[in-house]
Parts: C-alpha cells; structure tokens; sequence
C-alpha cells in the first residue's frame, strides 16, 4: 500500500488527504476538491487535520470506498466517516457530512442557551 498525501490550497491550517490502496489520481483530485469546498467557506474557523481514503482489494466487497475524517475545526473536532460503491459518491457524501458537521460546529455558540431579557426596572428595553 502507498500513501499519497496532498493539501488542501486556501486554508491557514493543513487538511491532508491521504489515500491507501488503488486509489487513481483523478479520484484523488475530486475528492480534494470536494473536503476543499466543504472546509474553505467564509465564517468558518481555520481547519486542519487528516481525510483517509481506503479502498478494499477485495473484489467482493459491497461498498469498496471508504473515507475516515479528523478534522479539527476552531477549538472542536469533527470526526465523519463514509463507505460508498464508487469514489464519486464517496466524495460527494463525504462533503455532505463534513458541511452538516461543521455548520453545527460553527454555530453552537448561535444556538447556546441565552438567558431571557431582563425586565425594564433592570436595565431592559422599555415596552
């Protein structure tokens, strides 16, 4: 097995992507674009960590590509894992998860339990 680590272009942080069995090169780029398009989006912290990529040798495997991601987004880790019958729609289900993934991470502080506001006679709007 060889491993091919490529970087993601346009973050302050690294994303490595790294492969592991008969992965082509152009299966490789695809998926490095799409984990770039999930991860490089504005109002996002600077990401790094590391997207693995296995495909099975086995011949007889129902969902032969399989990806693992530990991606540290800000102060919070995201951890997303995918198995598909094809490199295309492990990227694109991969990308799908890293964004739900890191839109939650990226908002918890939007969605925390705020205390309610207080009355006038404390230093709240008047009516």
């Amino acid at each position: 097995m060889t491993a091919k680590d490529i970087g993601i272009r346009g973050l302050d942080a690294t994303v490595r992507v790294r492969a592991e069995g008969d992965v082509d090169e152009e299966s490789l780029a695809y998926l490095r674009e799409k984990v770039g398009a999930a991860l490089d989006r504005p109002g996002l912290p600077p990401a790094g960590g590391e997207v693995r990529v296995v495909r099975a040798a086995a011949h007889h495997v129902e969902l032969p590509w399989s990806a693992g991601a530990e991606v540290r987004v800000g102060n919070h880790l995201v951890v997303v894992h995918a198995r598909e019958a094809s490199a295309r729609e492990l990227a694109d289900r991969l990308q799908d998860r890293l964004r739900s993934s890191t839109d939650r991470v990226a908002h918890r502080r939007d969605a925390t339990r705020r205390t309610a506001t207080p009355p006038p006679w404390r230093g709240g709007p008047e009516r």
